[in-house]
């Protein structure tokens, strides 16, 4: 996983409730044996017609939101069946932060094991967020060191569980976490063999 400290990135508002994992990446697309090439079925049925033309009313296939990595979504984003595809396919399309009242448990999880910061914010804030991201063209930079949101009109803090945000800082999963200590545990296999 690569690092995240800091992004600075465009804003893509998504004004929906309850957006299961389904609805972020459809059943069908699920056949894929690698992490890559989940992006261009991202929100599907939304983004495409039935003969795969995009929907122009669709707001991710506007222009304006082009290249966008900061996703704001409604309450309970990522609810449904716990698909790790949902993350990948949000990541591939190129979203590296998911920023909402709520998540569903395993969803967040998941987004953060997969290196995407999941970031649990008032209702208000991001309703407020959502409302400029939909008048506007808006960025913001997004500090994990520091957890600061930010643009040059406004600062909001944000928590983070300090494992969680250690494992992003360093770019960590699991396995990444256990071969840290990779020369312990060389140590400690060749100690084992050495007693026999």
């Amino acid at each position: 996983m690569e690092p995240f400290k800091k992004l600075d990135g465009l804003v893509f508002p998504l004004i929906r409730s309850n957006v299961d994992t389904d609805q972020i990446i459809p059943k069908q697309f699920l056949k894929r044996i690698e992490r890559k090439g989940f992006g261009e079925c991202l929100f599907y049925h939304w983004r495409f017609d039935d003969n795969g033309n995009k929907k122009q009313d669709f707001p991710l296939n506007n222009p304006k939101y082009e290249g966008a990595s900061i996703l704001i979504a409604g309450p309970n984003f990522g609810c449904g069946s716990s698909r790790e595809h949902a993350p990948w396919a949000l990541q591939d399309f190129g979203f590296k932060v998911i920023l909402a009242p709520s998540f569903a448990d395993i969803f967040f999880n998941n987004c953060l094991k997969n290196g995407i910061l999941a970031v649990t914010l008032p209702e208000k804030v991001i309703a407020s967020l959502q409302d400029k991201a939909e008048k506007e063209v808006l960025h913001l930079s997004i500090n994990l060191e520091e957890q600061l949101i930010y643009n040059h009109q406004f600062s909001i803090s944000f928590e983070i569980d300090e494992y969680q945000k250690h494992m992003l800082i360093n770019g960590l999963d699991e396995i990444g976490l256990t071969l840290v200590h990779e020369e312990k545990i060389k140590n400690y296999e060749m100690s084992g063999q050495e007693g026999e």
